[in-house]
């Protein structure tokens, strides 16, 4: 009896403790599944935190976030690049034509060193392997678009060189077309053939009997060069093979563009065109150079970068209309019914022909 007795206290006796266990390992579970949900809302709110945080714009300038910034330059840049074609058409009689191309692009090449010459010095058996291509960019982009635009400026208004250069993106599409075999769909050629059409309007001055006869206005021809010109540049600029980064290539092709201008303004100095270093021709140099070369190509890069190729479009856009209304404020140039309907052909020719679409 006694020993059944014992038998059954023990039983109870580990009943209990194992009964205890079980509850002991139950709360013990309970509160590891507590602290397990503690931790992971504690994780959730941290990386809530951190989204918010990323997420919010990051302000850059005057409050502004990068997005914000880029669509304010988006706005400004046209009036950067109109400069040029303003001050060429404001000094067209003060100041010899290649002389300011290559002082322009002279004092845009000293504002580059300070973030390129150390680059360009360390880079420079890359310049030597690519010195062909960096001449003849230099030649096409400062050379001839430059000392051009300036010639021809001296018989023709800011207003058509504005005009004219608008059509440079429906030159770049078809020479991508003929020399690369980009693709060139039924919208697009319908494009090209529309803004084409609005250069013509515009060279003949809205008549006809000028095309016939071929009795055109010399700055507008020297102008529509300058204008091929940059397109076959900006064609070998993308497709040339380069190693070099974007600034410092810029910075090679500018060098090449000044030794390539250089004896042509020692041919126009000796011929008996000297410029006159006073305070119209260094403000004009400083403008060109600062503005419309340095500052313009800073902006571009800024906008492209942080909205795209796309949105970049925009300028070829606002670049003819911003020309043309301070040409009209700051040099008193008339807008012509002929300018009104070169615009209405070159501008929408310009988006057909530029736009991606899959005919």
């Amino acid at each position: 009896m006694r020993l059944a007795l014992r038998e059954v206290h023990g039983a109870w006796i580990n009943g209990c403790n194992s009964a205890m266990q079980r509850v002991a390992l139950t709360g013990s579970g309970r509160n590891l599944r507590e602290e397990n949900l503690a931790n992971r809302n504690s994780q959730s709110v941290t990386i809530g935190r951190v989204a918010d945080t990323q997420t919010k714009p990051t302000r850059c300038y005057l409050g502004l976030s990068k997005r914000q910034l880029a669509l304010v330059l988006l706005f400004i840049a046209p009036i950067l690049f109109s400069s040029n074609m303003l001050v060429a058409r404001a000094t067209h009689d003060l100041i010899p034509p290649v002389a300011l191309a290559f002082w322009r692009w002279s004092v845009t090449l000293l504002l580059l060193m300070p973030f390129t010459a150390a680059a360009l010095w360390r880079e420079r058996a890359k310049v030597r392997r690519e010195w062909l291509d960096l001449l003849v960019l230099g030649l096409l982009g400062m050379g001839i678009c430059g000392a051009f635009v300036y010639i021809g400026a001296d018989t023709t208004t800011a207003t058509n060189i504005g005009l004219i250069y608008a059509a440079s993106p429906i030159l770049i599409v078809v020479i991508a077309r003929l020399c690369y075999r980009e693709p060139l769909g039924v919208t697009q050629a319908l494009g090209v053939a529309v803004s084409l059409a609005g250069v013509v309007v515009i060279v003949c001055r809205g008549d006809l009997a000028i095309l016939l006869k071929l009795n055109f206005v010399v700055g507008d021809l020297w102008v529509t060069v300058s204008m091929l010109a940059w397109a076959v540049y900006s064609i070998l600029l993308r497709h040339r093979p380069t190693t070099l980064r974007p600034m410092v290539r810029f910075a090679a092709i500018t060098a090449g563009g000044v030794l390539i201008l250089l004896p042509f303004h020692i041919g126009e100095f000796l011929l008996g065109n000297p410029p006159a270093f006073d305070s119209t021709t260094i403000v004009s140099v400083l403008i060109l150079a600062v503005v419309a070369s340095f500052g313009a190509y800073q902006v571009y890069g800024i906008i492209q970068r942080v909205l795209g190729a796309g949105r970049t479009g925009l300028l070829m856009y606002l670049i003819p209309i911003y020309n043309g209304i301070l040409a009209f404020i700051l040099l008193g140039e008339e807008l012509q019914f002929f300018h009104l309907l070169g615009a209405a052909l070159v501008l929408p020719g310009i988006f057909l022909a530029t736009r991606r679409t899959s005919d």
